[in-house]
């Protein structure tokens, strides 16, 4: 549907709008209408009025808005009374004044005296039509239509006929001024076909009197059945057309108020220029938007609307359709807003006149800033950590892919740093997790301060980092830097009052020297921060070809376990815990041991963390749970036994029926068994964990907290858990003894509790005299180690319970210093000649080093066991390819308990092995 609006100069109509949808609308050009009366202003009113206003006044008078009239032309209401009638009144004087000068003679007085009144009569057609706009009958309508009408017209022909009677105006005179005022007339009443008829019968009526009566009153039935057929005709014609008006004036109503509100909803907008690109019509709400009126924009630029600084690629565009005249869809914007970052989408096309010439362009315009937003968001969560802000693994993976993929080989140099963080699950768990992601955030802000614009930095998940520093950077600068992360991460972090202290392992991976491409870095720098970890957490490592052949052994340990389960290569032995009241067997502790066919006994910690990692760990827990049962029901009814349960058994809701079955297939008392539960339960601690402590509790087991203090908050798992007892970890019997060593009062500390909670304590690890005295001092309830026993397997334990349930303590008066497990490449020299070998173990005043065969008892080697240490020791034993080194000087330990000179990176082997003679 087009609206139109009449030009009071050009006197034409032109297009307001094309309301065939919102993005292609159609507004006036200054060129065609320059009076314009558009959607959300009232122009010429003095100010623009309001939406509410702009609807109210379109409604009141539909023509004064899009269907605007002439100045002077008055749009009146249709009615049965003619609307002009100047002339009308103007042709009586001048046919009588004529026809006077004619016949040289005044008319009769009887002529005249008809003239008068109806000249006096046509005269008052203004009076009679305010009389008929007013309510009223169809009486009052014919009264006002003969009054003003066919009176007149009537009188005139009666003075004409009567002048002609008196003999001064001949026939042909009269006639023809019948005529002349009968062909104004229906001049006048023209589209009024009853008027036109009765008129022309009233006039031509007085002139009856000159035929017949017969054939006159003939004449006139005839005339009166026209008028009245001519009459209904042009009441039908007149309803049409009222009809037609109506329909069309709510169609111009319903366009403009669908375009008002569609502008007024802010859902799009409007606007049309000039040839010069100058706003010919802007919508009001965007108008209002910028800080402006509709009246103060029009005349200005279309780029006045818009950001140009800087000229983002869709303005650039913008511009070039505009100068080159063509059309365009949906192009993003920055409207020139102060203070606000709004975007718009702006549709146009160009617009030609009917001589297919350029006049200007009209367009649409949408908000765009909610969409971009919304797209900026997804793009940020796509490619951004939510949390800390950093980069997320997708953009990391796209960085390091880009660095590899350089045209340049020498820009395919890069290292790439895996972290995590040491302890963090300690406090997450412990703090809650609203902790936990405030200290991520930190974290984060660190890493970025550290690294700086040296590399990215990145955070691939949970408390797992990446760094990535692009080109070549020597192994030392990339080392200081790990070093100076590390230190950063180390330092407290205060949280909500409280210190928190945390650490970071580092694993380090280099393009090209360590892999080409991505896959192969990701692979070997997460076996970089493998090593990291194994080597006591806190440091950084460098990956290495071995670190690949260990990954590989443990896949290949992986694969030999699942045989030596289908095999039956798994067995168990029994480690006794003893009463220190009695001093006799309490139960056993079933020891999982692996008899590998060419590798021989493996001990647990060798492949344990590979059951639990592949999953294995559940098959084998089943397994050592109903072997301990069978043999446990071939022991005496006061012995016990005690089975370990890994986090993933506490987790299997069968776990309380496997229990069920094993006890009662055996035909044993359920309080012989005793389940080992470790605090890593814990972790998860939700209604489930306590839940299954229930369970296992209503079977009738006992519950035993293992490796007790090594984990994490033990005090508050105490509180909630039905725990009968409470084992010691053997970290804190060993050096117990030693002068200034705090472990006493932390196993005093340790018995207290569990005294006071009703539990058993038993300490792990005892192999000394003094260390048996001290847990006995201290109150210990049982004793495990090897003072009293080590691990027999089935067989040997029954046959052991057959000779009694009292137990010997045998083993040395004081310990050795402690042992720290290491696997470290080290250089021997012996007199200059240069070997390699292996430290197995270490300690403060000795070593174990494998890889030398048949050492004699007394030589001196130089060992450099790290980049910054070398020491001086002495063979104090060899048998094989192992032997024992005695230090000259005691080596230091850290506040850590780990011996500082092998904190350090390892020395680089720099020969082939050699035999010692």
């Amino acid at each position: 549907m087009k609206t139109l609006a009449i030009n009071p100069r050009s006197k034409r109509p032109c297009h307001l709008a094309d309301m065939a949808g919102a993005h292609s609308a159609e507004l006036p050009h200054a060129d065609a209408c320059d009076t314009l009366a558009a959607p959300g202003a009232v122009m010429g009113a003095g100010r623009a009025l309001r939406p509410s206003e702009r609807r109210q006044v379109a409604r009141r008078n539909p023509s004064e808005d899009r269907l605007s009239l002439p100045e002077g032309v008055v749009d009146e209401p249709w009615g049965m009374l003619p609307r002009s009638w100047h002339f009308l009144v103007a042709a009586i004087p001048v046919a009588v004044i004529f026809n006077v000068l004619l016949t040289g003679g005044l008319p009769p007085l009887d002529a005249g005296v008809c003239f008068t009144c109806a000249f006096a009569v046509i005269g008052l057609l203004p009076c009679a039509r305010r009389i008929e706009t007013k309510p009223g009958g169809t009486g009052v309508r014919s009264m006002l239509l003969a009054l003003t009408v066919f009176v007149p017209l009537l009188l005139f022909g009666m003075g004409a006929v009567a002048w002609a009677h008196s003999g001064r105006l001949e026939m042909y005179q009269a006639v023809a001024m019948l005529v002349s005022l009968s062909a104004i007339a229906g001049a006048h009443l023209r589209r009024q076909a009853g008027f036109i008829v009765g008129g022309q019968i009233a006039l031509w009526l007085p002139a009856l009197g000159l035929v017949s009566w017969p054939f006159g009153l003939t004449l006139l039935g005839l005339g009166a059945a026209a008028v009245v057929i001519a009459t209904r005709e042009q009441h039908k014609l007149d309803y049409k057309e009222e009809q037609v008006r109506q329909a069309r004036e709510r169609a111009q109503t319903r366009a403009r108020d669908i375009l008002a509100d569609y502008e007024d909803t802010g859902q799009g907008w409007f606007w049309e220029t000039d040839r010069r690109s100058q706003l010919t019509y802007i919508s009001a709400p965007v108008a209002h938007l910028l800080g402006y009126t509709p009246e103060t924009l029009v005349g200005q630029p279309l780029s006045a609307l818009f950001n140009l600084d800087g000229a983002p690629d869709g303005e650039r565009t913008l511009m070039f359709h505009l100068s080159a005249r063509s059309a365009f869809q949906e192009l993003a914007v920055k409207a020139a807003i102060a203070g606000e970052e709004r975007w718009w989408s702006v549709s146009g096309r160009p617009i030609h006149d009917e001589f297919d010439n350029f006049v200007g362009f009209r367009g649409s315009g949408t908000d765009l800033t909610e969409k971009r937003r919304s797209q900026e968001d997804a793009s940020r969560l796509a490619n951004y950590d939510s949390l800390t802000g950093l980069a997320n693994r997708f953009q990391m993976s796209q960085t390091l892919e880009k660095i590899l993929a350089a045209p340049q080989e020498m820009n395919r140099c890069c290292a790439v740093m895996l972290l995590d963080l040491d302890r963090f699950k300690h406090v997450n768990d412990t703090r809650g997790h609203p902790v936990g992601d405030i200290l991520l955030r930190q974290v984060a802000q660190r890493l970025e301060r550290t690294v700086g614009k040296t590399g990215r930095v990145g955070r691939l998940g949970g408390d797992e980092f990446q760094v990535i520093v692009p080109n070549r950077i020597d192994r030392s600068r990339i080392g200081h830097l790990a070093k100076d992360i590390i230190h950063s991460l180390s330092q407290p972090y205060l949280i909500d009052g409280a210190n928190v202290v945390i650490g970071a392992s580092i694993g380090i991976a280099l393009s090209p020297d360590d892999g080409s491409t991505s896959e192969e870095l990701i692979r070997n720098v997460d076996l970089a921060l493998y090593a990291a970890k194994d080597a006591g957490r806190g440091r950084h490592h460098f990956y290495a070809e071995d670190l690949h052949a260990a990954a590989q052994v443990r896949a290949e340990v992986e694969r030999e376990l699942r045989a030596a389960i289908a095999q039956g290569h798994l067995q168990l032995f029994y480690q006794p815990y003893v009463s220190t009241a009695s001093e006799r067997i309490a139960g056993f502790e079933a020891l999982l041991r692996w008899n590998h066919p060419k590798h021989g006994w493996i001990a647990p910690d060798k492949f344990v963390g590979v059951a639990e990692d592949s999953g294995l760990i559940a098959q084998i827990g089943e397994w050592a749970l109903r072997t301990a049962r069978r043999d446990l029901a071939k022991w005496p009814d006061d012995v016990r036994c005690a089975v370990n349960v890994s986090p993933l058994q506490f987790a299997n809701r069968e776990l309380p029926t496997i229990v069920t079955n094993a006890i009662a297939q055996a035909g044993i008392h359920p309080s012989r068994l005793e389940l080992e539960i470790t605090e890593s339960v814990f972790l998860n601690d939700d209604e489930g964990t306590d839940a299954m402590f229930a369970a296992l509790k209503r079977i009738g087991v006992r519950l035993a907290l293992d490796d007790f203090g090594t984990g994490y908050s033990s005090l508050g798992y105490l509180k909630k858990a039905p725990f009968d007892k409470i084992k010691i970890d053997q970290s804190f019997v060993r050096g117990a003894t030693e002068p200034g060593s705090r472990n006493a009062a932390i196993i005093a500390s340790i018995t207290s509790l569990a005294h006071a909670l009703g539990m058993d304590t038993t300490a792990e690890g005892v192999e000394t005299l003094d260390e048996l005295d001290l847990v006995r001092t201290h109150g210990c309830s049982h004793v495990q180690g090897f003072i009293y026993e080590h691990a027999l397997d089935a067989p040997a334990a029954t046959e052991r319970l057959r000779t009694g349930l009292v137990a010997v303590a045998r083993g040395p008066r004081s310990a050795r210093a402690p042992r720290q497990t290491m696997l470290r490449k080290v250089v021997l020299d012996h007199h200059g000649q240069i070997y390699n070998g292996t430290i197995r173990n270490i300690s403060s005043t000795g070593a174990l080093v494998e890889g030398l065969w048949n050492v004699p008892v007394g030589t001196i080697f130089q060992i450099q066991v790290s980049d910054q240490h070398a020491v001086t020791a002495t063979t104090r034993w060899c048998v094989g390819d192992r032997l024992g080194l005695e230090f000259a000087a005691p080596l230091t330990r850290g506040s850590s308990g780990r011996i500082e000179a092998v904190q350090d990176n390892a020395v680089a082997i720099r020969r082939p092995l050699k035999k010692a003679s």
